[in-house]
């Protein structure tokens, strides 16, 4: 029994969209997701997927994508990722309805490992894409739904805790940020995230420890599509 967590898998069984002309880690990397899933996880383990499932714009066009990570091995939990257009994160419990028994969607909620609580949501950093006010809107908007799910898990009883995002925790000009801090105030042991792809961008945000958390980036070309293993 392990947790393992893999972002980034960008399928596209449905949608034209090929990932091969990011660079020759991408050539077939749906056979390498499958195969290093199949050779390192049981169906005792839960494998969380930490955003950017699917290029498919709707559910319609997702359902052989999502299909491909139901076969997986194990219990799988699903974030959202700032490509997942199939998600609407207000209505998550109508997806978990959907798929119950077969994937569990991680939003304003929050499931277990062990005595391990995982909360997460898909976050936010500055990249120079958009206003600074419009970034820390969304920063504040996706803290306010981690919130939700570290409240509903003290709420049970939980203190000990796995934290997940979509995108990195800061940005490339931040010490610290929404989310490091409050991992750092909710005694979280490890947070993980994705998102970061190309050797450029993979030191991009925290990796290691930092003020008595454990930051891992497990974006897919960066592990090349083999899962982290996070607890055993």
């Amino acid at each position: 029994m392990a947790l393992y967590a893999l972002g980034d898998l960008h399928l596209s069984f449905q949608a034209d969209k090929k990932m091969d002309m990011f660079g020759k880690v991408w050539r077939n990397h749906e056979r390498k997701i499958e195969k290093n899933c199949n050779k390192l996880l049981t169906d005792d383990d839960t494998l969380v997927l930490v955003g950017d499932h699917s290029w498919g714009k709707d559910l319609s066009q997702c359902q052989k994508d999502l299909e491909f990570i139901e076969d997986l091995p194990g219990r799988k939990i699903l974030l959202q990722g700032n490509h997942d257009m199939f998600w609407d994160a207000k209505k998550t419990a109508k997806l978990n309805g959907l798929y119950d028994g077969r994937l569990l969607f991680l939003q304003n909620n929050f499931y277990t490992y062990k005595d391990y609580a995982l909360v997460g949501t898909k976050g936010y950093c500055y990249e120079g894409l958009d206003t600074i006010e419009h970034a820390d809107m969304l920063v504040e908007r996706e803290a306010k739904r981690l919130k939700e799910s570290f409240e509903a898990a003290r709420k049970e009883g939980y203190e000990k805790f796995i934290m997940f995002l979509h995108y990195p925790p800061t940005n490339l000009w931040e010490k610290r940020s929404r989310f490091t801090l409050m991992a750092e105030a909710y005694e979280v042991d490890q947070v993980i995230y994705a998102h970061c792809h190309g050797k450029e961008r993979f030191n991009d945000s925290y990796k290691g420890m930092h003020n008595g958390v454990k930051y891992s980036l497990v974006s897919g070309d960066y592990l090349d599509f083999k899962p982290q293993l996070i607890l055993d």
